[in-house]
């Protein structure tokens, strides 16, 4: 004999609804803030790396823009290549490089990245234990022990209730 199937009744809940019921969820907002901001400060880091650090590292190597530093990997026949041939002018003549100072500069955005990171949690945990450290701080005690029965009794009390000893 074969047994009747039931149906389950399940709510049926719609795209929008389901949608509504994840986005409203408190840390899916807290992430989307957060991968903004992330987002914003890359573009503050990414500015200070460009425009502040490599043009100090490509005064110190000679060169004006340090992201412009590559090999020349494959020069095709007939282009000729001076020292001061830009990336830019030396892909446009077909040459393969390999643009070390591109990469130079990208490590050092992301390191730079990493440490601020770092340091941004560090706090962040440091404050947390500071406030798990003031939750835990325990209330003042309201009551003692009789040291003659051992009852519990008033902080306050001068005799205890249960042996009526003087305390």
């Amino acid at each position: 004999m074969k047994k009747p199937k039931t149906k389950l009744s399940v709510p049926k809940l719609t795209i929008l609804e389901e949608f509504k019921k994840f986005a409203i969820r408190g840390n899916v907002i807290d992430l989307a803030i957060g991968v903004i901001i992330g987002g914003a400060f890359q573009k503050i880091v990414t500015s200070a790396i460009n425009d502040l650090v490599m043009p100090l590292v490509g005064m110190l190597t000679g060169s004006a823009n340090f992201n412009d530093q590559y090999l020349a990997l494959n020069i095709p026949e007939g282009v000729e290549l001076s020292p001061n041939t830009t990336l830019a002018a030396a892909k446009e003549l077909g040459v393969a490089t390999l643009n070390y100072g591109a990469f130079i500069t990208t490590i050092t955005d992301f390191m730079i990245m990493a440490v601020i990171i770092f340091i941004m949690v560090k706090l962040i945990n440091r404050m947390s234990d500071i406030r798990k450290k003031q939750e835990i701080i325990p209330a003042e005690p309201t009551t003692k022990e009789c040291r003659y029965c051992l009852s519990e009794i008033s902080i306050k009390a001068t005799r205890c209730p249960h042996c009526t000893s003087e305390l």
